[in-house]
């Protein structure tokens, strides 16, 4: 890809990530290990642990436990691209004459006006327990109406969901911090995100809004060939 050395731009010097093995290139343990130093992933993974414990607590495990769980891993891609849409790009608005510009929406201007700037990749701590409660509550509402379908406990469809929710969210937040941390990508999944995400801030932010899966682009037909797109020139600005 032509763009490719002006692409590393979104990375992360190396001096972000300390290193155990002197100076050489970090390693997955030593992102894992910056990553876990943040502010907010242990607000998130102890979220996991809690619903985990809860969930092993309530027992009465069953097949619907899966049915659960692979329909909220199915609806990932989809509801990663809204959120990203119309919560991450939203525009401002016009509000009693002055632009009102969402929280979310601006903070994630800021990721994208400096991306290389790893403790601006991370939700916010106020972000997480905002994220956190509002998945408790939908999968909560959504319980009811799996308890229609399948039967059987519906806190325990509630617990369930918000377990495998809060691993979603969980898997989310590593991966993006990965995506733009100093980690070269080896496998080929891992390069197909990475490179889709650089393209969204590189080349084109219409495009490219799948972070831990393409799935959502290719249907929804925001994954074209980047030979094919202009290059935009709100890209970093989202709003000029």
């Amino acid at each position: 890809m032509a763009d490719a050395p002006a692409m590393e731009r979104y990375t992360a010097p190396p001096e972000a990530v300390r290193r155990r093995g002197g100076n050489g290139q970090a390693t997955l343990a030593d992102c894992l290990r910056e990553f876990l130093r943040q502010p907010s992933p242990p607000y998130l993974l102890g979220a996991v642990a809690i619903a985990l414990a809860l969930r092993l607590a309530q027992g009465d495990w069953s097949w619907r436990d899966a049915v659960v769980a692979v329909g909220l891993v199915a609806a990932t891609p989809f509801v990663e691209w809204m959120i990203h849409v119309y919560l991450l790009h939203a525009g401002p608005i016009n509000f009693r004459g002055r632009e009102v510009e969402m929280l979310t929406a601006r903070e994630h201007r800021a990721h994208h006006e400096a991306p290389g700037v790893l403790n601006g990749v991370l939700l916010p701590v106020y972000g997480v327990v905002i994220f956190l409660a509002m998945i408790a509550v939908v999968n909560w509402l959504l319980a009811f109406g799996i308890e229609l379908v399948l039967g059987g406990p519906r806190l325990a469809y509630a617990t369930t969901g918000v377990l495998v929710s809060f691993a979603i969210l969980a898997a989310y937040e590593w991966t993006h911090f990965l995506i733009h941390a100093p980690y070269k990508p080896r496998g080929r999944y891992f390069k197909a995100i990475w490179r889709n995400h650089r393209l969204h801030h590189f080349k084109n932010e219409r495009y490219w809004f799948g972070v831990t899966s393409t799935i959502g682009d290719r249907v929804i037909g925001t994954l074209p060939d980047q030979r094919s797109v202009p290059r935009s020139a709100t890209a970093r600005s989202l709003h000029g």
